[in-house]
């Protein structure tokens, strides 16, 4: 595992003291230097117990939630927008066990997002992201789908839409 960066750090440790995210329960575990690899930890707590003393899964959901959008913002550059366009968790097993779950986004993947989207001005993905706990067991699979874009064709179609309302 390559390490964090001093950026990705400090952003690290920002995040984890976000109230938004800190309300998940989960805790960043790492940020790729490239920002290519985030890992999250999420532990059966007060905050993450369900009803039926289970880690909860708008936890596992929450936890993830935004790093999809984070690493392909700083992967990809300036010239891209990105958004999640919609998101499902499918569970496996209960979650009692401490679990990680790895955001991974690998250069022939950056690569193929990159030229899909300047080929066709955008593109959406379904992404998969898998719950593991400290046993190997997968627990759940939360699959995002994202859109990326060009900033030209985001602005162009934009445009478009504020013309049409405006008829």
């Amino acid at each position: 595992m390559k390490g964090e960066s001093f950026k990705t750090w400090i952003f690290r440790l920002a995040m984890n003291w976000y109230p938004m995210f800190f309300g998940t329960g989960g805790k960043v575990l790492f940020i790729r230097h490239d920002w290519q690899h985030a890992k999250v930890g999420l532990r059966l707590r007060l905050l993450t117990r369900n009803y039926v003393g289970t880690i909860f899964g708008g936890s596992m959901f929450a936890a993830v939630d935004p790093f999809h959008i984070v690493l392909l913002i700083n992967c990809l550059g300036k010239e891209y927008i990105v958004w999640d366009k919609s998101a499902e968790i499918q569970f496996k097993k209960p979650g009692k066990r401490p679990m990680t779950a790895d955001i991974l986004y690998e250069n022939n993947e950056l690569k193929e997002i990159r030229e899909i989207t300047d080929r066709e001005g955008r593109y959406e993905f379904v992404k998969p992201v898998d719950w593991i706990d400290d046993q190997g067991n997968v627990i759940a699979t939360v699959r995002k789908t994202v859109y990326v874009a060009t900033k030209e064709y985001f602005k162009a179609r934009q445009q478009a839409k504020e013309q049409q309302n405006g008829k």
